[in-house]
């Protein structure tokens, strides 16, 4: 891969920043991609580290390096470039000093570029609640399993505060992220009473919400001119916090093998997993494939077992290229499409 492919990279991804409501970052990787094309510092930390130019995301990690290191306070003239310290933003201002922070900080930007983008979004749970709605309809507790979970922040779903235009569910206070949305179609069965007996996550590289670098680098990969994210993210990560959670570092097919076995427990056992599954291998997929077969074989009408997928259509096998959630239900095993949304939950539209 050549100056030329890395160069349309950083376009490309600046497409996507923009279409997703981030000017400030599709600006910036807009004027990245001009640095490649002429062999300036972005192009040289892509030659210092030739494996990178395959991995993937590379436009989004070198624009979350700059980000951390704008919040970490160890560039106080880029971090006063960046929202929310300045208002608008001049890449004719800002450019200069992250090309001079490349140049002066290669093992900072090294150590970073080596692990993809994780943002945990946390305004998925919003497309994720019908889901969930739908399952716990026939009550009983709820047993929750996040694979591909990360942080481990939309395990404690159940103590946000949902708001739309439509509906509403759970208390809003200054301590619970708010989730909202643009909501199209009928609203979820709303159940007040939900009862979480149990909830667990795995991920293959979690990031742990206790130390400090793996938060910075979690919200370093939010756009920064985002602010509603932001706050949103803070908050979880509080709220995970209190909650004490933890995410087990595993293979998500070993790991869900592990935690069913034998009969199930009394209420819905919910499997889920939102934009997750495109990055397990295929010897994983495989083993969560014969283990949620074989759990839905042994589901009892008061033991019963669901699937929520938040995934792209191609990976649901639906004909449109979004992305939808679904839901599969044992005893019986029947599935159902539940909404469409966007990568980021910005809109969320039922479907009947």
């Amino acid at each position: 891969m050549g100056a030329d492919a890395d160069r349309e990279r950083f376009h490309e991804q600046a497409r996507w920043c923009r279409e997703f409501g981030s000017p400030f970052t599709a600006a910036l990787l807009d004027a990245l991609a001009e640095d490649v094309a002429a062999y300036g510092p972005t192009a040289a930390i892509l030659a210092d580290m030739p494996d990178l130019r395959r991995a993937d995301a590379v436009p989004l990690r070198v624009a979350g390096a700059l980000n951390a290191l704008a919040l970490s306070g160890r560039d106080p003239a880029l971090a006063a470039q960046y929202p929310p310290q300045r208002r608008g933003f001049d890449m004719a201002e800002l450019v200069p000093l992250a090309l001079a922070a490349m140049e002066r900080e290669p093992a900072w930007f090294a150590d970073f570029l080596k692990y993809p983008p994780q943002t945990n979004e946390t305004r998925r749970a919003i497309a994720l609640f019908p889901a969930f709605a739908r399952a716990a309809a026939e009550g009983g507790p709820l047993h929750m399993l996040e694979i591909g979970a990360s942080a481990g922040l939309n395990l404690s779903w159940d103590q946000f505060a949902y708001r739309t235009r439509d509906w509403a569910w759970g208390r809003v206070g200054d301590e619970r992220p708010l989730i909202d949305t643009e909501w199209r179609g009928p609203a979820p069965m709303l159940r007040l009473g939900l009862s979480i007996a149990s909830r667990a996550g795995c991920d293959q590289h979690p990031l742990d919400i206790r130390n400090p670098d793996e938060v910075l680098r979690l919200k370093a990969f939010i756009w920064p001119d985002q602010r509603d994210r932001v706050q949103r993210f803070e908050r979880a990560v509080a709220l995970a916090l209190a909650n004490d959670v933890r995410v087990a570092q595993a293979d998500a097919g070993d790991w869900l093998r592990a935690r069913l076995v034998g009969r199930l427990p009394e209420g819905v056992t919910i499997l889920y997993h939102s934009i997750a599954w495109q990055y397990f291998s295929p010897e994983t997929r495989g083993a969560l494939f014969s283990t949620i077969e074989r759990t839905g074989a042994i589901a009892e009408p008061r033991r019963r077992f669901a699937w929520v997928r938040f995934e792209h259509d191609r990976v649901l096998g639906y004909a449109e290229n979004g992305y939808s959630v679904d839901v599969t239900m044992w005893p019986g095993g029947e599935r159902r499409r539940i909404a469409r949304t966007d990568p980021h939950a910005r809109w969320v539209e039922t479907l009947a």
